[in-house]
């Protein structure tokens, strides 16, 4: 792996990181992190009261090409849908409620991060 690629992932483990701390500060629980199959990854995997949410974090350093959240298009969105049934499958649980999360973190060179959150991907 490359320097490069390496400062990816780290920045990448970042931003789980900071939207992992985000969404329990909201009350949720952390059940699972960077689940992977045949069909790809969940980035985070967690409950908000009875609901199991699956939710894909995409972290940016500027939004010149666009906010983080605009990196997901529909068919990622397909993909987290069919990605949330093999993790139930592979739990063996039915939850009542499942929902598509999607985080947005912005971490500019220095200060806070920014999170957006939002709830209920189509």
């Amino acid at each position: 792996m490359t320097a490069t690629a390496r400062q990816r992932e780290s920045f990448g483990a970042y931003g789980e990181t900071v939207a992992a701390r985000h969404l329990v500060d909201q009350g949720m629980v952390v059940l699972d992190r960077n689940w992977r199959c045949d069909v790809g990854e969940i980035d985070l995997v967690l409950r908000d009261g009875a609901v199991l949410v699956v939710c894909e974090v995409k972290t940016r350093r500027t939004a010149e090409f666009g906010s983080p959240l605009e990196a997901v298009t529909g068919t990622k969105a397909a993909r987290l849908h069919l990605l949330a049934a093999r993790w139930m499958e592979h739990r063996g649980i039915g939850p009542r409620e499942v929902r598509i999360d999607l985080v947005g973190v912005l971490q500019p060179g220095s200060g806070a991060a920014r999170v957006d959150h939002v709830r209920g991907l189509a």
